[in-house]
């Protein structure tokens, strides 16, 4: 409708007029892609810890950083307004407090390390987290934004996110093996058996929506989810956390992306009570805030990634504006504003969504027990590696009847296909249990006491 057609028309007209302003300097376009993502998530660090903070203190009900540092005036101040009065902070200096002590700090560095690796493992870990973000649509790829995001969109952009993630681990493994420390050597080995176990399911998860997106660039893939939903929905959009197979693979991604930033319940490369703070044990001050930034950072890359792949990306809400403009003309107007809102709120729809899977880190270290190491593996090879493989062939075979028989014979195959795997999967798990109760099976014969005896 009119509405609609003109503001996307207006966005191409953009397009062009910024093309001859910014076309002949790409590498100073380059560095304010990577200057605006860098500054905005370094922005974002001392925010997600004080919400951690803060959201931690809140779910196990405890005072600290939830309501330290409020300010209280004494019944002589001398201003008569504020007499007697307490001022809350929220924790924020707490924050500022604990920032100021980490750089001020005495560096110690223990005398028997291989300084040059010691020095150069907290920077490996901090590098990664920025650099996944650099294929990360943070907004639409019309008009003003064209020109800011991505910082590199290029043709293998999943395998690049899937490549340096894998990188964050040499941080990890070196800070263990350079502190000349046993137990941060375990940890250190501990994150790298973890990565291997839980890379393969997190490549199962971002397999299944390469293949039903049909791209591995990550704006095609924002892109295959502005079409209509399940193929015949025209006002909704395809969201794959709306499909069933975009349901499944979205459990194993954020399993895995639990496991891949070594939070909690899978921290066991820092589990205190074994390993004191496993591969950061020798460190402290900035180094060890260098570590906790990693962290922080990839928290956010990650959630990131999880909004782009199945989230819709930078897109708002799940609704199709044009669409609905046709099928509702007299509220054309309208949808032509929410467009236009969607358009430039699209930066703050995706941090809010990465805010979101914030969220869910810090539930789950509030919520969940760490793990056992043998359940640990068990639950990645036995359980997230089966469950995104079978996953992966139910698209491909969505994919072949789709082509062959349209929308209703590939959704079709895929339920037929899901109930096949549910009741193979029921099976298999109750034959597991059987088994073991049979080779764990202890038989205790009680006997009546001797006469005389005291039982």
């Amino acid at each position: 409708m009119p509405g609609v057609e003109e503001f996307l028309k207006g966005l191409s007209e953009d397009h062009i007029r910024l093309s001859g302003i910014v076309g002949t300097g790409p590498v100073l376009l380059a560095l304010l892609k990577a200057v605006i993502m860098v500054f905005t998530i370094f922005q974002l660090v001392p925010g997600m810890i004080w919400f951690e903070r803060r959201l931690l203190s809140w779910m196990q009900d405890r005072i600290g950083p939830n309501r330290t540092g409020t300010i209280t005036f004494g019944d002589a101040f001398p201003i008569a307004g504020l007499r007697g009065k307490k001022i809350s902070t929220f924790g924020l200096i707490q924050l500022v407090a604990d920032g100021l002590k980490s750089f001020l700090k005495e560096d110690i560095v223990p005398s028997k390390v291989d300084r040059a690796i010691y020095f150069l493992a907290p920077c490996l870990s901090l590098f990664p987290a920025f650099c996944l973000a650099g294929t990360l649509p943070w907004g639409p790829s019309t008009g003003v934004f064209h020109y800011l995001t991505p910082i590199a969109d290029v043709d293998f952009g999943v395998l690049y996110v899937l490549a340096v993630s894998s990188l964050a681990s040499y941080g990890v493994v070196l800070a263990g093996y350079s502190s000349n420390n046993k137990y941060s050597l375990m940890g250190g080995l501990r994150a790298s058996a973890q990565l291997i176990s839980y890379e393969l399911g997190l490549g199962m998860a971002v397999g299944t929506i390469v293949l039903a997106s049909g791209s591995l660039r990550m704006t095609e893939i924002v892109k295959a989810q502005e079409t209509p939903l399940w193929g015949f929905v025209p006002a909704i959009q395809n969201w794959f956390i709306f499909t069933p197979f975009g349901i499944v693979a979205a459990v194993v991604f954020l399993i895995c992306m639990l496991a891949e930033t070594n939070r909690a319940p899978f921290d066991l490369a820092e589990a205190e009570n074994e390993l004191i703070a496993g591969y950061m044990t020798e460190y402290g001050s900035k180094k060890f805030v260098l570590f906790s930034m990693g962290e922080y950072v990839a928290m956010f890359t990650f959630s990131a990634v999880f909004a782009t792949l199945f989230l819709g990306g930078y897109n708002l809400m799940p609704f199709r504006w044009e669409a609905l403009s046709q099928m509702i003309p007299g509220g054309a107007g309208f949808f032509s504003a929410m467009a236009t809102v969607n358009y430039w709120l699209g930066p703050l729809g995706w941090v809010a969504k990465g805010s979101a899977g914030i969220t869910f880190f810090i539930w789950a270290r509030a919520t969940l027990p760490r793990l056992r190491y043998d359940q640990l593996m068990k639950l990645g090879w036995q359980t997230l590696l089966p469950a995104g493989l079978a996953n992966m062939v139910v698209v491909g075979l969505w994919i072949i009847c789709t082509g062959i028989y349209g929308p209703v014979g590939g959704w079709a195959s895929m339920i037929a296909a899901f109930v096949v795997l549910g009741v193979l999967a029921l099976n298999f798990t109750n034959a597991s249990k059987s088994t073991l109760s049979e080779q764990g099976r202890r038989r205790v014969k009680m006997v009546d006491p001797a006469p005389g005896v005291k039982p």
